[in-house]
């Protein structure tokens, strides 16, 4: 199946979308009851808690840190402008919400220099893998958030 630069566009949109209502649903609380820096520095120290806390905050954060690498190198190859923008926002709004911003911005930039709308194409497995991996993902996302 071939998928489009703007069906592209609208899924990494969504991703975005939901990961900003998810992270910000778990962070205004803390930020409202201790203000910004002590919140922030709570946010950090309660991410120590416990192995899995632990397990997951260095996996993010090395994430992370190849993503920056990437989306650096990747801004200086197509020529697109502001990458800092996207990471310095990203680091303290929602890295979840600004790699996809500057997804469609790179699809934007592909779109232009190759002159084609095609952003690639997926087997029926692929689809059923990203739509299992999907559902997963909004089912373990809907726990937590209502925790």
């Amino acid at each position: 199946m071939t998928i489009s630069r703007s069906q592209l566009s609208v899924v990494y949109a969504i991703i975005g979308v939901l990961a900003f209502i998810g992270t910000w649903g778990q962070i205004l609380e803390p930020l409202k009851q201790y203000g910004f820096f002590e919140g922030t520095v709570r946010f950090w120290t309660d991410l120590m808690v416990n192995e899995s806390s632990r397990f997951i905050a260095i996996d993010i954060i090395f994430l992370v840190l190849a993503v920056v690498v990437w989306m650096i190198l990747e801004a200086r190859r197509l020529e697109i402008p502001g990458v800092w923008l996207y990471i310095l926002a990203g680091l303290f709004i929602a890295i979840s919400l600004f790699v996809p911003l500057f997804l469609i911005h790179r699809q934007r930039r592909l779109a232009i220099l190759e002159g084609t709308s095609t952003a690639g194409t997926m087997t029926t497995g692929d689809l059923t893998g990203l739509l299992i991996l999907s559902s997963a993902v909004l089912i373990y996302g809907a726990l937590v958030f209502m925790h």
